[in-house]
Order: C-alpha cells, then sequence, then structure tokens
C-alpha cells in the first residue's frame, strides 16, 4: 500500500487537496476521515481487481453466505489493521496533527445487522478472507438500517437510522449486474414433447436487485472477497411503465416508493399483514438475486450444472434465507430443463444450513396463501418438495402419522421454513455443544431420528482481529511482549500465556491496562454523553439486545437488592460497582420496552441517591453499537452472560469479553460451558439452574415463582417495590406489568428462581475483586484460553466438514 510514513502522509494531504479542496492545517476529522477512506479504498479496489482475475476465477470452490444481517461495525481501522499499516497511518496522522481514533469516530456503524446473528455473519466474513478462502456475504442493503436508539424520560425512543446520509465510503454500485426478482402474477403448464410437464410464470412484478459491493480485506491483504449488498431500485423502463400505467405523478411516485420499500428496513413489523409481506418479500428478494447471480457465476465455468455443488456451496443463516432452496430448483427445474431428482440432487448438495435458535418464535412460518400469492411458482416448487418428502417418511415410517405430520413442511396452512431447511440442505448445525445436542435430542429430535448424518456442531467464533488486536491494542502489545506475536495468526497461541500465571510482572501489566482502559472509557463517556463514572469501581457489563431470556431483568432486579442492602445498613461492604446496561428492544416487544424503563428508573433513583455515595452507579448506554462495544469491551471487568439455561444458543458477546480478560458470571448455557470447560471453575462464576432441569421443569412443571417470592425475603423486597409505593415507582403501576409475568405468569423465564444463586455468585464477586493479584490471574486465564473462541477455527471447521473450501494463498 505504502511503503513508508512519508508516503502516506503525501498521498494522504493530496486526497485533501484534490477531493475536498483543502490543506491539512484547516481540514477538520469529518475531512480526514472522508479523505483517508478514500485512499484506503483506492488501494483496496486495485487488489480487489487483482484478487477477482487471479486467484478467485481459479478457486477449486466459492461460498455464499446468505443472511439477512451483516453488523459489520466500521470498516477503516479494521481495514488499515489487516492490511498491516494501521501503525504507520496512525503515527503518519499525528505527525500531521490528527488522532485516528477521532478520525473514526466519524464513520458511522453500517446499519446492516442488529445483534449476534449480523456480527456472526461479520466475523465469519473477516475469517474466510483472512484464511484465503472465497467465501462471500449475501445481504441487503438496507436504507435505515433497524434504528437509532434514544432513551427519553427513560424510555426507548426508536428514530430511523440515517447511517447512508454522509454515503458509505466502502461500497460499489454496480448497475450492470442487476438482476429481476418477480413477484405475483400466475404458473402456467403444459407438456413438452419430452412428455414432461414444463411451467411457465405469467403475469408478474419485475423488480430490480441492484448489487453494492463491500470489499472484505483478510488479514495481511492477500485475499479480499466481497460482501454483495442487493437494493430494490426500478429500472428506466419500470420507470416509464409506472408513467403510462398511472396518470398522476404522485401515485406514479406512491408505487415506485412501494417497490423500493423491499430494502428500506432491518426486519419490518410483521404484527400487520401488510409488515408479514413486506418481510417474506425481502426474504424472497435477496435469495432469489442472490442465487441467480451465482449460477451466472458457475455458468462461466462452462460446466454441467451436476458440477454446481463442487464448485459452488450456499449457507443459510438461520431460516430467512431459507427460499434459497426453492429458488435453486426453480431456476435448474424452469430455466435450465433438468429433471426433479437431478434438481433435487443437486440443491441438497449444494446447500447447508445453521441453527441459531430453540425459540419457537425464532423459527419461521408462512402462510401458505401468503408464498402463493407473492410467489407462486416458488409456493409450487415448496408444496412439491413436501408431497416427495413425506411419501418417502411413508415409505420408511409406513403409517406413522403422527411422525410425518411433526415432520412435514407444509402443515396447517403454514410453510415451516426451519422444515424445509433441513430438508433442503445436506449439513444442519447448531453453534455450541449444548445446543447441538438440544436440538438433535428435544427440539429436532424426529429429524435427527430421520437425518442423523446432516446434523453436527460448529460452536461459533469472533475474529481476534478486530476485538483484541484493534480494540485492545495496549493489551495485544503486552501479549506479543510476553509470546510473540505468532498469535495473531494462529489464536491457539494465546494458551501459552499461562506459563505467566504467577509471573508478577505480567500480572501486573494486565491489571495496568485494564485500568488504563477504564479511565480511557470513562473519559469518553463523560466527554461524549456527560455521565461521570468511578474507573476504580469494578465495571460490570451486560450488552445484548434485550429480550426476557436474557434476563437483564434479573440484573436489575440484583441491583436493586444492593440499594436495598445499603439503605437499610449504612455498613453493608460493597465493592464499588458500576453496572452498564447496552441493549436495544424490538419496537414492538412491549415487555422488553418496559425493562429498558425499569433500568433507567433504578439509575435515576440510584445515581442521585446521597446515601449510595461512591457505592453504586448504574449507566445505560443508548443505541448500543459495534463501535460503542469495541470501546467497553476492553474496559469491562465482569461479563454478564445471564440468560437462561437452554436458551442462549451459542452467545459471542461472551467471547468478546472473555478475550479482553472480563470474568464471566453465567449461568451453564451454550457457549458458556465451553468457556468453563476451557478457563476452569476457578476462573469464572456459574450459578443457577442447569439446562436439564429448565427442560424438565418446561415438559413436567413443577415450578411456582410464588414459592421463591414467599420464602426469599431478599427476593419478595425487590419484586414489590415494582408494584407498591417506593422510590422505583412513587406510587404509579407503570411496572405492574413485570410484577405479573413474575408472579401471576409464573415467570417464565425462571428470574426469581435464579435470583439467591446469583446474589451468592455477586457477592463472591465482590469478594474476590478485592484481591487484586488473584483477580488478575483470573484476568490472564481467560485471555490465555479464548484462542479457541476464534472465528478462524470456527471457519475452518465449517470449511473442512461442510462446505469443502480451501485456502486461495497457495494460488499465484
Amino acid at each position: 500500500m505504502f511503503s513508508d510514513k512519508k508516503e502516506f502522509k503525501q498521498a494522504f494531504s493530496r486526497k485533501l487537496r484534490t477531493e475536498l479542496g483543502k490543506e491539512v492545517h484547516v481540514a477538520t476529522d469529518l475531512d480526514a476521515y472522508r479523505s483517508l477512506s478514500s485512499l484506503v479504498q483506492d488501494e483496496i479496489l486495485e487488489s480487489w481487481k487483482e484478487n477477482y482475475e487471479q486467484k478467485h476465477a481459479q478457486a477449486p470452490k466459492q461460498m455464499y453466505y446468505f443472511s439477512m444481517e451483516f453488523l459489520m461495525g466500521r470498516l477503516l481501522g479494521n481495514n488499515l489493521l489487516n492490511m498491516q499499516v494501521l501503525e504507520m497511518v496512525e503515527e503518519g496522522l499525528n505527525e500531521l496533527g490528527f488522532s485516528l481514533s477521532k478520525i473514526e469516530d466519524n464513520e458511522t456503524d453500517a446499519g446492516l445487522g442488529n445483534g449476534g446473528l449480523g456480527r456472526l455473519a461479520a466475523c465469519f466474513l473477516d475469517s474466510l478472507a483472512s484464511l484465503g478462502m472465497a467465501g462471500h456475504g449475501m445481504g441487503l442493503r438496507y436504507r435505515y438500517g433497524m434504528f437509532d436508539q434514544r432513551i427519553v424520560k427513560g424510555h426507548q425512543v426508536e428514530v430511523p437510522d440515517l447511517w447512508l446520509n454522509h454515503g458509505f465510503a466502502w461500497e460499489v454500485r454496480r448497475p450492470e449486474e442487476a438482476i429481476e426478482v418477480t413477484f405475483g402474477g400466475y404458473v402456467n403448464s403444459k407438456k413438452g414433447k419430452d412428455g414432461n410437464l414444463h411451467f411457465s410464470h405469467q403475469g408478474y412484478e419485475t423488480l430490480r436487485a441492484v448489487p453494492y459491493d463491500v470489499p472484505v480485506v483478510g488479514y495481511e491483504g492477500e485475499t479480499i472477497n466481497t460482501l454483495r449488498l442487493w437494493s430494490a431500485e426500478p429500472s428506466e423502463q419500470d420507470i416509464l411503465h409506472l408513467a403510462a400505467k398511472y396518470d398522476d405523478y404522485h401515485n406514479m411516485l406512491h408505487h415506485q416508493r412501494k417497490l423500493e420499500s423491499i430494502s428500506d428496513f432491518l426486519y419490518p413489523d410483521d404484527s400487520t399483514e401488510e409488515g408479514k409481506q413486506l418481510r417474506l418479500k425481502q426474504e424472497y428478494f435477496l435469495v432469489s438475486a442472490g442465487v441467480q447471480h451465482a449460477v451466472r457465476q458457475f455458468e462461466q465455468q462452462d460446466l454441467p450444472y451436476q458440477e454446481l455443488p463442487k464448485k459452488f456451496a450456499f449457507h443459510i443463516n438461520d431460516t430467512h434465507p431459507a427460499l434459497v432452496i426453492p429458488e435453486l430448483m426453480r431456476i435448474l427445474l424452469d430455466e435450465k430443463q433438468l429433471g426433479w431428482k437431478e434438481a433435487w440432487d443437486i440443491t441438497t448438495a449444494a446447500v447447508s444450513y445453521t441453527n441459531h435458535t430453540t425459540l419457537s418464535e425464532a423459527l419461521e412460518t408462512w402462510p401458505v396463501d401468503m408464498v402463493r400469492n407473492l410467489m407462486p411458482r416458488i409456493c409450487m416448487i415448496i408444496e412439491e418438495i413436501n408431497e416427495r418428502f413425506c411419501k418417502s417418511l411413508w415409505k420408511s415410517y409406513p403409517e406413522d402419522f403422527e411422525r410425518i405430520a411433526h415432520l412435514a413442511i407444509v402443515a396447517d396452512g403454514q410453510v415451516k421454513m426451519a422444515h424445509l431447511s433441513v430438508v433442503g440442505s445436506h449439513s444442519v448445525n447448531g453453534v455450541a455443544n449444548l445446543h447441538t445436542e438440544i436440538l438433535k435430542k428435544r427440539e429436532m429430535k424426529v429429524f435427527y431420528e430421520t437425518f442423523p448424518e446432516k446434523f453436527n456442531n460448529k460452536t461459533n467464533g469472533i475474529t481476534h482481529r478486530r476485538w483484541l488486536m484493534h480494540a485492545n491494542k495496549p493489551l495485544s502489545h503486552i501479549i506479543s511482549e510476553a509470546i510473540g506475536s505468532g498469535w495473531k495468526e494462529n489464536p491457539a497461541e494465546l494458551k501459552q500465556l499461562m506459563q505467566f500465571r504467577d509471573d508478577s510482572v505480567m500480572l501486573d501489566s494486565i491489571h495496568r491496562v485494564k485500568q488504563q482502559n477504564k479511565e480511557h472509557f470513562s473519559d469518553w463517556l463523560y466527554k461524549d454523553c456527560g455521565i461521570l463514572v468511578d474507573p476504580e469501581s469494578l465495571f460490570d457489563v451486560h450488552i445484548k439486545r434485550l429480550h426476557g431470556y436474557k434476563r437483564q431483568l434479573l440484573n436489575a432486579l440484583h441491583i436493586l437488592h444492593l440499594y436495598n442492602e445499603i439503605k437499610s445498613n449504612r455498613d453493608f461492604d460493597l465493592t464499588p460497582r458500576t453496572f452498564f446496561f447496552g441493549a436495544k428492544a424490538a419496537p414492538g416487544y412491549y415487555f422488553a420496552k418496559k425493562v429498558i424503563k425499569l433500568i433507567n428508573t433504578i439509575a435515576d433513583v440510584v445515581n442521585h441517591d446521597p446515601d449510595v455515595q461512591d457505592k453504586l452507579k448504574v449507566v445505560f448506554l443508548e443505541n448500543y453499537s459495534v463501535s460503542l462495544a469495541e470501546k467497553i469491551i476492553p474496559a469491562a471487568n465482569i461479563s454478564e452472560q445471564i440468560s437462561t439455561a437452554s436458551k442462549e444458543a451459542s452467545g459471542t458477546g461472551n467471547m468478546k469479553l472473555m478475550m479482553n480478560g472480563a470474568v464471566t458470571v453465567g449461568t451453564m448455557d451454550g457457549a458458556n460451558i465451553e468457556i468453563y470447560e476451557q478457563v476452569g471453575e476457578e476462573n469464572i462464576y456459574t450459578f443457577g439452574l442447569r439446562p436439564e432441569e429448565v427442560l424438565k421443569i418446561y415438559q413436567d412443571g413443577g415450578y411456582l415463582s410464588k414459592d421463591v417470592y414467599e420464602q426469599e425475603e431478599r427476593v419478595r423486597k425487590a419484586v414489590d417495590q415494582l408494584v407498591h409505593y417506593s422510590p422505583i415507582t412513587k406510587g404509579d403501576k407503570e411496572f405492574r406489568d413485570i410484577y405479573d409475568a413474575l408472579l401471576l405468569h409464573n415467570d417464565e423465564y425462571f428470574v426469581l428462581k435464579d435470583m439467591p444463586d446469583y446474589i451468592r455468585a455477586q457477592q463472591k464477586i465482590s469478594e474476590d475483586y478485592q484481591q487484586t493479584r488473584q483477580w488478575s490471574q483470573k484476568s490472564l486465564a481467560n485471555i490465555a484460553q479464548s484462542g479457541l473462541f476464534s472465528s478462524d477455527r470456527t471457519i475452518k471447521e465449517y470449511a473442512d466438514d461442510i462446505w469443502g473450501l480451501a485456502s486461495l494463498k497457495t494460488l499465484t
């Protein structure tokens, strides 16, 4: 890229002049961002083109990762890191009077995702490129993303996420590669000369999918893959057709906006019929454009279609892109004129599926009538898949009506997308050992009995490049000084840190860096948010989307308990602690939004009570995002991973916090179990019901939340403050619904059941944190054992066991 710092400074100064007409001494941080990102993108584009011409064209196999979310975060620093010029650029900018971190703050997080699903997809893309594998993302270019969260009088208020207002520096629009996607209409059939029925789709509405490509730069810059984002845009021909159809200009514009709305928002509100239709259209729009593009790429190789699975893999990230299966079948049957069995064998060999949840509401179903109206040919293919599948089951399990009904893809007027994903793919994987076992033994037990060879586990991972090397440079330097830099390419080498578990110098360094990170975060929080916190306090961090099973409510009730103890006993010994929450609730999720209001109400009471003084502080971080996570994760002492056991499929926030030296307090759920196995019980705080206990209660009953409420005074006192007159309620009934969920509706997520044991674990944390050396040993053990949770390891397993990908690094 740049041979030295002098060359970089000259190129950067030239960019400022030629693109913005400014000299260095008058340029703002925003000017610097625009010029620096443009300069970096110029360098990437040249290598990107070379990669495709010389490497990707020769790749033995390519993989397309279909996902509704790609939560990429800011790309400037990540690209500089992977191009291995980060330190040089940082130094050069300092000499020119700029701060790279301040420049980075001018980049808006791309509004392409919501939570763990999207961030996992982003980590996977980074690892694919860094390992030199031809793996590309297929997503949607949302105009407004999820939403920007504002906290107004303690309530979450959603405002549009205008992330594209200042442009997206890293995308390249490719209108020449646009693809047509069709909706509605009807299907005609007639018998051909070959004696088979042939189907034609007619009377449909056409929508143009325009690709915007984002380069995904691998570490060392050797491989650059692509995240292709599809945007719904009318063509000039469409606009002329609309003008002819609608004599009123405003009606024409209204219809045009309706067409474009498919790529407006991530996860449209599906509480209405119109919202459901829009969400389903979104999903088909993504997969149709993506599969058509992949087939075009395959056809350039001039191979028979039977070779497609050897050259291309299609991966479904959760059920949202499940229509990849019937769409590929449609192309092979109707456009390429293959027979059913041949098309089916190709499809199932090419497609694989990751299940991310056991929550029933997340396993999508769609009304058959809706699918038929929007995608008539796709619906016919799904029904045919179901018919043939059920017939095969009848042969294997004659007269076992219950089994066949349970496994059917189409039943009770609904299309079951998880069933379609399992039947139409060759691999079904869970994302943590526990999650996969629950799928096999419980949630998908009958499918596992039918297709045992399809099921496998791939425990999630995170890219250590962004979450340690970039987010926590001081810690990265200490690690490299101790064990060398081999861990950067092979994170398993982090285990070598365990030889320093009794080394006072190393332990002091771990402690010092953590304190520096806390001070830097505290300074940022005060300057940007006006919130003052004590960096000497224990930083207790709970950052993830707001959901009942993630149990931010349990954390909030524990804070109420601590507050009560302080108020009733002035001599109560409490290690000073700052609780941080970062979470968005889905706009239509009433209960979750009430919990946000409760947390902010508790914060308002606790933070302004002179009796509490410096013992306790509560901070709700507005508009939690990837870039905010990069700031707080290096500063965290405690990682809150307290989901109801059996509900969290894996988790990746637990891995990011662990890698940065935070110690987990958590249930034995998801990947927490594997973290526990790595670090040992002395370096993690576990509590609460075990997964098998939770599943048994769900199946057999036997839990009454009122029993815990009546027997545990600490629990009762905190819960009563939700409805009785207290500093929290001040006499109103705002939190009555939370109270009722816990007692009247028997506490679905076992908050009260686990609360006494949670209090015990938190008391132990307070005691242990006061022992600085021992705490640093726990922190070091978590860093050292985090290498297993690198997404590089996860991707190698996917590549070897599912996709059949090889590294491009051997190609010249």
